[in-house]
This record gives C-alpha cells, structure tokens and sequence, in this order.
C-alpha cells in the first residue's frame, strides 16, 4: 500500500500557479457531484458556476493541466474527475493522524468524507492517559507518549492538529521530527515549521469574524440608504414651510431667489 511518504506531488515541478492549485478542489467537488448524476460532459461555463468561478478562470486553470475541452461538446466529467484527482496526488490512499482529540478532533474523526477524498485516517492521539484505549468512530484512541512509533508504523505523512493552542506547537514540532510534512491546524494559533513542510490553517473564529464584518457593513449601509431617503421625503415638507415647493427650490439660485425668467 501506498504511503504517501515519499511521493510529491507533481504541480510544483509542472509549475501550476498555487492559485489554481487552490481551486482545483473546488472543480473536484463540482465534477464529483456531476459524475454522481451520471452526467457525461460539461461545458466550462456550467462547471466555473458550479465551482464558483468565471470561466474564463477555469479555461486557463484547465490549460495547466492539458485539458481544453472539445468545441461544441464541452469537457468529459469522468476524465477530469480523474485527471484532477491525479494531480491532487488523490489516486493513493494518504494515511492521516489526528491529535487532540475533543469535540474538534471527535467530529473530524467521524467526518465520513476521508475515505472518499483519498484520506484514511489512521490513528486518533490524545494526551489524556483517560481517552487511551477508547474508540471513536471505531479507532481506538492512542497515547501521545506513542505518537513518533504510530507516524513511523504508519508511514504518515499528514498530520491534523486539534489539540489547545497552548499544546499545538509542541505537538507540531514532534510530528515534524517525526517526518511529517503537511499539517492541518485547527488549533488557534500560528505555528513555525522548518522549510519543506506545508501547514494549511482553518480557523472558524476568523471566518465568523470577517462574516460579521461583512454583516455589520451591510447594516451600515442599509441605515445610510434609510437616512438618505428620509432626507429626500422630507424635502416637500421643508419646501412648503417656506412657501414653496420642492420643484421650485430646484430652480432657485445659489442665494435662494428664484432666477427671472430671460425674455425670449
């Protein structure tokens, strides 16, 4: 079986912009989605709205890759399932350990997308001596005294961290002299590693920060817009006030007085 410990994958050597690296899974989850519906072909437009992207985007991320399409017909959904999940490094079964496992680390544990994703996840750590021993979702849950002997029997390369902040650096140096070389943290904090290993960051609490953001701007606009018509209502009554009326006041000059007429 496949480890995954020394393979690399081959977007980097073919130079594929990390831009588009990032998006491929996105075409990935649209095309799996389409290739579930039994649908044959798409064409780029139908596939970028799926994705979330123009395009003309797409046309050029699939240029990396060798795919043009076919005038007329589109692109075939099962080779492009395939041809991304080969650059995606998704045809080998990729071990992953998780560490820390609380309600974070539980719920990933139990997320039935690894398997079908090209993840298996192969050992579940904790450092409570309580949780050894202890399945979730059918793994037993092993020690952290143990963890540089399951990387090792495991050939893992992928490691996700969900333990405390306070515990998620030293956790990440003991994976990474272990020979892990890709992490996912989901543990508050920003960690160091060497170069030449990957950490991908998923942090909820800033995601919901820049929705509110993006909420409270929305708000501020909607009151600017209601004071704004309020305003412009409030114009005949303030023009009646003073004798006149609000088209009237649109022809006044810059001191107040109505312009005389020119004679024609």
């Amino acid at each position: 079986m496949a480890t995954g410990r020394t393979h690399r994958p081959a977007t980097r050597s073919r130079g594929i912009p990390e831009a588009t690296v990032a998006r491929l899974p996105l075409y990935l989850r649209a095309l799996t989605a389409l290739s579930e519906r039994s649908v044959p072909t798409v064409s780029s437009e139908e596939l970028a709205a799926a994705a979330g992207v123009n395009s003309a985007k797409l046309r050029k991320d699939f240029s990396y890759l060798g795919s043009y399409g076919t005038r007329g017909v589109g692109y075939d959904v099962e080779y492009l399932v395939y041809q991304i999940s080969r650059e995606l490094g998704l045809t080998q079964d990729w071990p992953v350990v998780i560490v820390g496992i609380g309600n974070l680390g539980a719920a990933l544990a139990n997320y039935g997308g690894f398997a079908s994703r090209g993840f298996r996840v192969a050992a579940l750590i904790d450092a409570d001596p309580a949780m050894a021993g202890k399945p979730v979702a059918g793994i037993p849950v092993q020690h952290t005294d143990d963890l540089e002997r399951i990387i090792k029997d495991n050939g893992v390369s992928i490691g996700v961290i969900a333990t405390p902040a306070g515990a998620a650096q030293q956790v990440c140096d003991r994976l990474v002299t272990a020979g892990v070389t890709s992490i996912l943290n989901f543990a508050p904090t920003v960690l160091t590693v060497p170069d030449g290993v990957d950490v991908r960051k998923v942090d909820l609490s800033i995601e919901l920060q820049i929705l509110a953001f993006h909420e409270q701007r929305k708000a501020g606009e909607e009151t600017t817009m209601e004071t704004a018509a309020g305003d412009i209502g409030s114009l005949p009554a303030a023009a009646a006030a003073h004798g006149t009326s609000a088209d009237d006041s649109a022809d006044q000059g810059p001191d107040g007085d109505v312009p005389a007429v020119m004679p024609a």
